[in-house]
């Protein structure tokens, strides 16, 4: 095959569906891409700027180039083509995601567990966060710290404070309170990892590419999409699995392994989050479009001074 013929960046799914986006990030939240080595990562990115220049290896089998861009989309950021730290990629979202949920939905019972779990996961998610923002729109250091400080003191004023107000409520009730944090402080952390794309705009094009400017309101629709597609990547497991758990822990043989219950809470939460993370990334395109009339005043008039009525719609990297 001659690297001529071949668009390694062209989608292999049609990213306008649904079912598309599902499958392209089936195969980027692939967990198993997370334990390769940087070398074979680094391998795999090598291939595919061969491919973007027009001189892939002869004979490399196309399967090949696909599975080299499989890993290059999983672990290099999409705007500065740099490896991404292993715990912030969205291919490590499984097992780093149920090993702390679980535990959270295991120890929600007293204080100073729910305090300890909720900082270990807004500390997870702000690495998340920070990993996949959108790098033109750089962060300060502490810009992070604030962001971090505040979506944790969220997330642990809404554990705590629901964790005491629930004392009386209905068991489940209680088994819900985590869900209730992480819903609370998604909602803060992500919009303050990422301040910068609100306050300074973020880079849209035309559909071809061109940059065209900076715009707040688009920032704001792609960060809103963001929190909604990671409130809903939660929801599943720490809504149902509890309901689940509760029900279990009624029959003599769950009584007699409680020892077992965090290890199987665990397991289950990854049973919902191999489905659940590629179908929360895949709620909306990544390459997200605003219509130009939507745009700042300021903006929408550069464009049609420019450009008149043949541009209708900016595109901007939303993130994930």
């Amino acid at each position: 095959m001659s690297g001529g013929s071949f668009d390694i960046d062209a989608p292999r799914w049609d990213q306008t569906t649904f079912m598309g986006r599902l499958k392209h990030f089936f195969n980027i939240t692939d967990f198993t891409t997370a334990l390769l080595p940087d070398s074979r990562l680094d391998e795999a990115k090598a291939l595919v700027e061969s491919c973007r220049a027009g001189s892939v290896p002869p004979g490399t089998p196309e399967e090949q180039l696909h599975y080299a861009k499989k890993l290059y989309d999983s672990a290099f950021h999409p705007d500065t083509g740099d490896r991404m730290n292993i715990i912030g990629r969205m291919s490590f979202q499984v097992p780093g995601g149920m090993a702390i949920t679980g535990c959270m939905l295991q120890f929600y019972r007293t204080v100073p567990a729910v305090v300890f779990w909720q900082w270990v996961n807004q500390s997870f998610n702000a690495l998340v966060n920070y990993t996949n923002r959108n790098a033109a729109s750089p962060i300060t250091p502490k810009q992070i710290g604030v962001a971090y400080l505040t979506a944790t003191t969220t997330a642990l004023a809404t554990a705590v404070g629901l964790n005491l107000y629930t004392k009386k409520a209905p068991p489940l009730v209680a088994r819900w309170v985590p869900f209730a944090a992480v819903a609370s402080a998604n909602c803060v952390n992500i919009p303050m990892m990422r301040q910068q794309e609100i306050l300074n705009g973020i880079a849209v094009t035309d559909e071809n590419g061109n940059k065209l400017g900076h715009s707040k309101k688009a920032a704001v629709k792609g960060i809103s999409q963001v929190v909604l597609s990671r409130i809903t990547m939660a929801a599943p497991g720490m809504i149902i699995l509890p309901i689940i758990m509760q029900r279990l822990e009624k029959y003599k043989f769950m009584q007699k392994i409680t020892f077992l219950h965090g290890p199987i809470q665990v397991m289950l939460v990854g049973v919902f989050l191999v489905f659940m993370v590629p179908a929360a990334c895949s709620l909306f395109p990544q390459n997200c479009s605003m219509a130009v009339s939507k745009l700042e005043p300021e903006l929408r008039d550069s464009i049609r001074g420019r450009y008149g009525e043949s541009v209708q719609h900016v595109y901007f990297n939303k993130g994930l």
